[in-house]
């Protein structure tokens, strides 16, 4: 068995153990056994990565075992490791075992962990599959899994009635994503005759020119195909029209938040998107398609992040801007930008996550950031972790000095849209700058609203109800409630991101973006690496290259102003431009339209079926029917059994006139 082997398999098996014997082996026992299976497959995976970054691993195929075999479809079970699988295995391994150690303290009044810790790994198990997968297939099954797993831990408190909905409701919108997965992978079948990944991708330019029936047209086969994958990628990675479930999500534990729905499962559909790139190259339509998902999901999502009040709902939906930026690059062609962005988000996003987890412990699970104010005081190690992970995600640096993880993966992505030059590109390149500015104003604000000014947690009826007040207590300024920091389990992976959202991007960019070096280490893998457009975007104007500071300063001057300086600024704000405030507060009324257009025709036919089809037809008819008809019968003749002789001769009489009378008219 080599280390592969161990890496993807051992999550499942720790799952298995945790979720089968929990009763035998209880609650630590349990998630010591999780917790340790992620970390050693996190030290695995690591010098696999250094490996492919140094030059000194290649790519290979490690086998399972024979899959299916019906007809022309046939293909193994088998584990591809190249760089790109060699950037997910750090991701999903770094930030799921962190996620599980953070879990022990987060979770521990919870008095069911260890399901919740069978979740987190059988999630983590079906992320490793579609990564590790060498054909579509295998891809579906862990992208499916995924979709599993998070239901499963974004209704872990299923008491909850929104807890509940958010479940079906990510359970529901992803099923919309998947077929159109599902219809480019048959696609794709019938074009290729394999679901091989490489074979497919070697074949692919081949088949540029060729076109194909679709609803009545006769359209581009390379474009629909990819269009059909991409569909898939925009449920799995919250892309506007398919993003509605990713805020509603937030009804999960926040560790779930910080794992499905920051590092792993949402950027699903980024990876699939780049370790597809070389198909995606043989249709610029598609191309410019992912450009404009991409580019307006960042806009979209970072205009309704301004005016949340969720400490959570606002990390939720920069998550779906930052989405965005990665599938613009990819339109751009420069996925190796992509991947880096997705990499460094892994560290600072799951960071701010769990950070907002450490603020949510601390103020007794109170998250409306309304309610906070003055923590840094309080929880000052938790500040400063959540000071790196804003740093990073607003990309603070100096241009040819150095900066946060953000500041080198936003900035590519941002140079590579305005180096590609075409007009959708440039769209991609304006709408970056501009989602830069609303991401550094609405990270800002939660910043200031949380750990600056003064505390407001004693107008929170939720904490106050929690707090047993004393006499001396009662009247001082905090309402008798002081908050605390939290333990140990949860610091230290507060830490370890933090570490890696200040130094990662500036370890890495070579690797991943550079024109010299990031040829050889994606040379090791299926993604389509632009040199001309690498070396384009180092040459770009030195105003493009500081844009994206600039937009970054005057984020954080315009946050600082209203949440710093005046009390009233954001009401007065609010009120001069109530139809946009009310506009972006109601999400672009996304979700009431859907309401609309899809869930209440949708009822209504479920209860025409129900009332008029179930019950009034086939209930009425069928089972309903037939018991009134035998009920009706057996009443008829229980009245004949009567016990009286004259009444069995009256019947025998009648039976026998009847009979003659029969023959006779026979005769």
């Amino acid at each position: 068995m080599t280390s592969i082997h161990i890496i993807v398999f051992l999550p499942l098996l720790a799952a298995l153990i945790a979720g089968l014997g929990q009763r035998f082996i209880g609650t630590v026992a349990a998630k010591t056994i999780t917790t340790a299976g992620l970390f050693t497959a996190c030290l695995l995976s690591w010098p696999i990565f250094i490996g492919f970054l140094t030059g000194t691993e290649k790519a290979y195929v490690e086998p399972v075992m024979t899959w299916v075999q019906s007809g022309a479809l046939a293909f193994d079970w088998e584990l591809r490791v190249d760089a790109l699988t060699a950037v997910m295995l750090v991701v999903i391994t770094t930030v799921s075992a962190l996620v599980h150690l953070y879990s022990w303290g987060y979770m521990e009044e919870d008095p069911d962990q260890p399901r919740f810790f069978a979740y987190l790994s059988l999630f983590t198990f079906a992320m490793l599959m579609l990564v590790t997968a060498n054909n579509l297939v295998q891809m579906f099954f862990g992208w499916e899994g995924v979709g599993l797993a998070s239901y499963l831990l974004i209704g872990f408190w299923y008491k909850k009635p929104s807890a509940n909905a958010a479940a079906i409701k990510a359970f529901v919108v992803n099923r919309v994503g998947d077929l159109g997965f599902m219809l480019g992978i048959f696609g794709v079948f019938w074009l290729f005759g394999t679901v091989s990944i490489p074979d497919i991708l070697a074949a692919a330019p081949d088949k540029v020119g060729s076109s194909i029936g679709f609803l009545g047209y006769r359209v581009d086969t390379m474009s629909l195909l990819c269009v059909l994958l991409f569909i898939g990628a925009m449920g799995k990675s919250a892309q506007l029209g398919l993003h509605t479930w990713l805020p509603d999500a937030m009804e999960g534990p926040t560790p779930v938040s910080a794992l499905i729905h920051a590092a792993t499962m949402v950027t699903a559909g980024v990876f699939m998107v780049c370790r597809l790139s070389p198909l995606f190259e043989t249709s610029q339509f598609a191309l410019n398609v992912v450009t404009i998902i991409g580019a307006t999901t960042a806009i979209f999502a970072a205009t309704v992040g301004l005016v949340q009040t969720d400490i959570k709902r606002v990390i939720a939906y920069s998550t779906c801007s930052q989405l965005g930026y990665m599938f613009f690059a990819a339109g751009t062609g420069a996925y190796g930008a992509a991947m880096f962005h997705l990499f460094t988000h892994a560290f600072f996003k799951a960071l701010l996550f769990l950070g907002a987890g450490s603020v949510i412990h601390a103020m007794h699970h109170e998250q409306d950031m309304r309610y906070y104010g003055g923590l840094r005081k309080h929880i000052p190690l938790t500040f400063w972790a959540m000071m790196a992970g804003t740093l990073a995600i607003t990309g603070v640096g100096i241009v040819g000095v150095g900066g946060f993880a953000g500041f080198y993966s936003k900035d590519a992505i941002i140079e590579a849209a305005f180096a590609s030059g075409s007009t959708y590109h440039m769209y991609g390149f304006a709408i970056g700058v501009i989602a830069a500015l609303l991401t550094s104003f609405y990270s800002w604000r939660l910043m200031f609203l949380t750990f600056f000014g003064k505390p407001r947690w004693i107008q929170s009826e939720h904490i106050q109800h929690s707090v047993h007040k004393t006499p001396e207590t009662a009247s001082d300024s905090t309402g008798g409630y002081h908050p605390h920091e939290s333990p140990l389990s949860m610091l230290i992976p507060l830490g370890v991101l933090t570490l890696g959202a200040v130094i990662a991007g500036f370890l890495f960019h070579g690797g991943f973006i550079e024109a010299e070096t990031g040829k050889g280490f994606w040379a090791n893998s299926t993604l389509y690496f632009n040199e001309h457009l690498m070396h384009a975007m180092h040459e770009v104007p030195l105003w493009v290259k500081l844009s994206s500071t600039v937009a970054m300063l005057t984020g954080l001057a315009v946050a600082y102003l209203m949440y710093q300086r005046s009390d009233d600024a954001p009401q007065k704000v609010a009120t001069m431009f109530a139809p946009l405030y009310r506009f972006f507060l109601n999400k672009w009324y996304f979700d009431e339209l859907y309401n609309l257009i899809f869930v209440r025709p949708a009822f209504w036919l479920g209860r025409l079926f129900w009332q008029q089809g179930d019950i009034g037809i086939i209930d009425r008819y069928g089972p309903n029917g037939s018991a009134a008809l035998v009920n009706f019968s057996s009443r008829m003749a229980v009245r004949m059994q009567s016990g009286y002789l004259y009444t069995y001769a009256l019947v025998m009489l009648l039976g026998l006139v009847a009979a003659v009378s029969w023959m006779m008219v026979k005769a």
